[in-house]
């Protein structure tokens, strides 16, 4: 049986979803049996300073996790959390174990509900970062962010509030009020939940009128792909 890594605590709610998420895929799968799955925690404070300020630091952190997943014996590793692939391509070429990628999985799924115009939210750090956008332009899809106001806002609410549990009404309203003009003025056709703690706060699969990619379910099912061709 394959075994994943998880790169968690970025924060600690989506890896505790993620958990849950990979158990419920597999049994839907095989009820007779549990996957493999081993979490190296890391702390979500620390990834967030340095993803702002020391980019390098972030590479040989996380670079530290995949090894000690590595050395725990999983076969390949999964970061629970969107913000991290902004140094995904550094990582990849590091990483002693394959790594599964929540961009790519995205792009895919997006390419095949035949979507051409997407907002990306998130973090601050993923909704200016180029990973989304450069991934998605090789599927054909161009990649939308806020405006700059609204991307403060977001990045306030994701930090002080979702990154701790702390999952608002106000808050899902005003993420809904930006998607909403952003489907009016920019004229989407999907929306990329491109935080997994967006996906806790906002669980239907279509917002404002528009489908709603869950980065997390979409991350967990190729998770999941991968560890059931690693067992047959």
């Amino acid at each position: 049986m394959a075994t994943v890594g998880i790169v968690g605590g970025l924060g600690p709610e989506s890896t505790i979803d993620y958990y849950r998420r990979i158990l419920e895929g597999w049994k839907r799968e095989d009820p007779s049996t549990s996957p493999s799955i081993v979490i190296d925690s890391l702390d979500v404070q620390r990834g967030l300073h340095l993803v702002e300020h020391d980019r390098p630091a972030l590479v040989e952190y996380l670079s530290a996790s995949l090894r000690r997943l590595a050395g725990a014996g999983a076969d390949f590793a999964a970061m629970a959390a969107n913000t991290p692939h902004v140094v995904y391509d550094e990582l990849d070429a590091r990483s002693p174990i394959p790594m599964v990628s929540i961009v790519e999985a995205t792009a895919e799924e997006a390419q095949r509900r035949g979507l051409k115009r997407v907002a990306i939210l998130g973090t601050r750090f993923t909704m200016e970062g180029s990973f989304y956008p450069e991934t998605c332009a090789r599927y054909g899809i161009k990649v939308v962010a806020p405006q700059e106001k609204e991307r403060e806002w977001i990045h306030q609410r994701y930090v002080g509030e979702m990154l701790k549990g702390d999952f608002r009404e106000e808050t899902r309203r005003g993420v809904i009020a930006v998607i909403s003009r952003l489907r009016d003025e920019e004229k989407i056709d999907g929306v990329i939940l491109g935080g997994t703690e967006l996906t806790l706060l906002l669980p239907a699969p279509v917002i404002a009128g528009i489908p709603a990619l869950d980065t997390t379910e979409l991350h967990v099912s190729a998770i999941v792909k991968r560890l059931r061709s690693g067992r047959q």
